[in-house]
């Protein structure tokens, strides 16, 4: 009887033991919780690296004639095309087509017709007329003079004819204000007024844009020179030719007899944006600018 107690005991006992081994056995292997597979996933790579869509950049340089138009041609442009950016600089014609054959500006500005010899240079030039401008002959508000003929001018730029008596003025010599050199509104007038033989005299004031010769004029008693139409006002004394005034509709029916085209140039066919903003210049909008602006449309 004592015998099978004991035996009793010891089968109760390893039944226990292996109870307990069975508990602490589970406890030691824990499933991993839902969440945590979640929380390491790794982020979509196209998500984290697609790079912000960039500009168009677009670059003139050139004319100073054309830089103002430019730059609000530009800005409209630039307000219904939020990718593009265009930057307008001046310089003169010359470096207009030098910086549109050489590639260092995309669109390059010239008022006045490309010469043999740039076209010689840089064979792949286009041209594109964006608007034709008139040059006016203007004199300092006092001078009584109203009118003279292209020979009366060509003379006192010349400087054949210094006094303004001689053209119908009063007893006082004539100042003359020019442009310097290479600048697309004094080859123009140098090629339509001066000839290929006569030079401007270099007693002549020179000045650096329109605008300084302007305001040159205007404060210069008995003094002359020559504006694009874009930049008269009530400051200077506009001078007829032949008896024409210089006017826009004078220019552009050709009665008044000193006209320029302004022309924007690019090496090459143009493409992408640059070719969109010319399309626009010459579009119905961008040519009422033009005229809105004082110079002749083309289309």
């Amino acid at each position: 009887m004592k015998y099978a107690k004991k035996s009793l005991l010891v089968v109760l006992s390893g039944l226990m033991c292996l109870a307990l081994i069975a508990a602490c056995g589970s406890k030691s292997t824990p499933t991993p919780a839902a969440p945590v597979a979640e929380a390491t996933e790794a982020p979509k790579v196209t998500e984290a690296t697609e790079a912000p869509q960039g500009e168009s950049a677009i670059s003139l340089s050139g004319s100073t004639t054309v830089q103002p138009l430019a730059e609000k041609l530009a800005e409209a442009f630039m307000a219904a095309n939020a990718g593009v950016r265009i930057d307008v600089q001046g310089g003169g014609s010359s470096v207009g087509v030098k910086a549109a054959g050489e590639g260092t500006s995309d669109i390059g500005m010239a008022s006045r017709d490309v010469k043999d010899t740039e076209m010689t240079e840089f064979p792949n030039l286009q041209v594109f007329v964006i608007a034709r401008d008139g040059i006016a002959i203007v004199a300092h508000p006092e001078v009584p003079v109203g009118d003279l003929t292209v020979d009366q001018v060509r003379d006192i730029f010349s400087g054949k004819t210094t006094n303004w008596k001689d053209v119908g003025g009063e007893d006082q010599s004539i100042i003359l204000v020019s442009r310097e050199e290479g600048s697309g509104t004094r080859a123009a007038f140098e090629e339509m007024v001066m000839g290929k033989e006569t030079v401007i005299a270099a007693t002549a004031i020179l000045q650096p844009s329109n605008g300084s010769v302007r305001t040159t004029v205007s404060t210069t008693p008995y003094s002359i020179g020559y504006l694009s139409f874009g930049y008269l006002d009530e400051s200077v004394k506009a001078l007829s030719i032949g008896g024409v005034a210089p006017t826009e509709p004078n220019a552009a029916d050709g009665t008044y007899p000193i006209v320029r085209p302004l022309n924007m140039l690019t090496n090459g066919e143009p493409t992408g944006a640059v070719k969109q903003f010319l399309d626009f210049i010459l579009s119905e909008a961008g040519q009422k600018m033009v005229v809105e602006d004082g110079y002749i449309a083309v289309k």
